[in-house]
This record gives C-alpha cells, structure tokens and sequence, in this order.
C-alpha cells in the first residue's frame, strides 16, 4: 500500500488539476507491477511500478526508444522518476493476442505482428544491445537439468544420460550461434501483443538482446499459451521468410535451412521455458504456469523427433515422461 500511496502523490505532482482513478492493470513474472490511471475525461494512462532495488527501468527506457524509433507500437513514455521506479506510459489497451485470437482474425494478426517484428530487426545495431551469446543460451538450457528434470521431475540423470544431454545442448548451441543477428524481443508471443491501432501493440521487451534471428519467430508461432495447427504455422513462416527476404534481412536463402534454424531455436526456447515453469512454480509459488507445460513439451518432442541431431534428446524426453504420463497437467 505504501507504495500505491508513493505513486499516487507522484502522479499528483504530474496532474496537479486533474482527478484520477487508479486500477491495477497487469502483472507480470517480475517484481514489476502495472497500474492504470483514468481520468475524469475519460482518457488513461499506464503508471509502471518498478521497485528500484529488484527493477532497473533503463533497459525498458533504452529498448523502447530503439523500437519505437524502428516504428513499432510500444508504450510512450511521458514522465519518469527511475529513483522511485515510476514511468508513466502510454495506454495499449486491455486486449491481448492471446484474448483476441481465433481462427478468422488469426491470418491478420499474424501478419501485423511479423510486420513489426521485421521492423524491429531492420532496425538492429550490433552494440546497443546485451549479445545473446553462448553464455547466455547455456545458462538458459541449464534450467532444464536443475529445475525441470532434478525439481519437478525429481530425477537425477546418470552420467550416461547427463553425456547424451549434454551433446544436443552442444549441437543445439553450434546451430543458434551460426545464425543471423538481429535484435531479439525474446518473448514476443500473444500475452505480450497487444490489439491496438496501430497494430500490434507490443510490451514486455525490457530483456531484449542482439541474438539469432528465428527467436522471436519460435516465441510467436510455437506459443506456451495457444496451440495452432503445423500446416497453419508453416504458411505464416513462409509468409514471414518471403517478406523478410524482400527487406533484404539476412534470412537463409533455402526455406528447409531456415525452417530448421527455427526449430533448433524452438528447441533451445522450451527446453529454457520448461525450467522457468518449474522455477516459477517450486521456487517462486506461481502454479499457473504448469498447466502450459504440455503443450510446450509436445512442441519440444515433436521437434527431437524430426531431427536425427536430436535423437538423444528425444530418447531422453521418453525415458524421463513415457507416453502414458503425457496426459493431463501431470508433468
């Protein structure tokens, strides 16, 4: 409450003529909290309640202003006290992707929302933003072993199966370092689209970095949250690999190389994923996230299964959940 009544009188001082209602907004995984300010003519703006001593504002502010600057729809920043932990935003709205998505609208939001991310990765510098460089990809498939397998699982693997493990994360690394860099969202997938005008309204980007370019792609298409048929999925990759190529974005110029730098990269994002679920769940309390953990499970298996690279990871995915347990939210 203390920190409501901190961010009330902050506000105050910005509009000291005007009445405000105050409402929470969202949520999100971090410490940050999000709230929105309605005023008396019905306008709204959205207050972001970073706690400086768990939050730092500035990559939000930096990478903002790269992809506002790309021309892509985030949150205007108007006001900020970054020793506070308090910026004032921009409203996109209340209307998710996720909420919005159905068959018939599917084709166009899709669409705008690859339209965006090209801009974003026209835009990309090689040093305004962190390297997501092999360090940081073998940190996040380490969750795997540490929180998925050994927490939730409660499996130690033999030393057989920590070596056949260990020898897809090498291969797994080997391809997604090879690929093209560009600036990476790394989650731009349906809770963090926004329907707005322009269209998509895009947030959550404050963990952005300089890495490979099928990321945001294998975050969009393979969602956690929303299962889409592989025919359908293939047609909007097409769609985005001809309109990057038409940018003169340095895509593969064969589809099948492309298309497997994007499945090596969805492989890479779930085995990370399916560790921060368990994270979330046995270290943070947060269980709302394991019932996405089949779905991001199944697109993890199905992708060892294509791969013969992959094969003993797909062995390993057998022995640790066999076929009979895949049912329900069970693992």
């Amino acid at each position: 409450m203390q920190r409501q009544q901190q961010l009330t009188t902050w506000l105050t001082g910005l509009y000291p003529n005007k009445t405000f209602t105050l409402a929470p907004a969202s949520a999100d995984a971090s410490f940050r909290r999000y709230f929105r300010a309605t005023f008396a003519d019905d306008t709204s703006k959205i207050v972001m309640d970073a706690p400086p001593q768990h939050e730092d504002c500035k990559p939000f502010l930096h990478i903002g202003k790269l992809f506002e600057d790309a021309g892509t729809h985030v949150p205007h920043v108007y006001a900020q006290d970054l020793e506070q932990g308090f910026l004032l935003l921009s409203d996109l709205g209340n209307t998710t992707y996720l909420q919005a998505l159905n068959a018939d609208n599917a084709k166009q939001l899709y669409s705008a929302a690859t339209d965006a991310l090209i801009q974003i990765q026209l835009a990309s510098q090689a040093d305004e933003l962190p390297v997501y460089d092999e360090a940081l990809l073998r940190r996040e498939l380490n969750l795997f072993p540490e929180w998925y397998i050994n927490k939730h699982l409660g499996i130690t693997l033999t030393e057989k199966q920590q070596g056949k493990l260990e020898e897809c994360f090498q291969r797994i690394l080997r391809n997604n370092l090879a690929q093209p860099r560009v600036y990476v969202h790394r989650d731009y997938h349906s809770r963090n689209l926004m329907v707005t005008e322009p269209n998509p309204g895009i947030i959550d980007f404050q963990d952005a970095v300089y890495g490979p370019i099928t990321y945001d792609l294998a975050s969009l298409f393979k969602d956690a949250y929303i299962r889409w048929e592989e025919p359908e999925i293939m047609d909007w990759l097409i769609r985005y690999w001809e309109k990057a190529r038409k940018a003169g974005l340095p895509v593969r110029e064969d589809f099948g190389e492309f298309y497997r730098d994007y499945e090596m990269m969805g492989v890479q994002r779930h085995i990370k994923v399916l560790g921060i679920f368990a994270r979330l769940y046995h270290r943070d309390g947060k269980d709302g996230y394991l019932k996405d953990m089949p779905l991001v499970f199944d697109y993890l298996h199905r992708a060892c299964a294509r791969y013969i690279d992959l094969k003993p990871l797909l062995n390993l995915l057998d022995e640790l959940v066999p076929q009979d347990q895949r049912m329900g939210y069970t693992f």
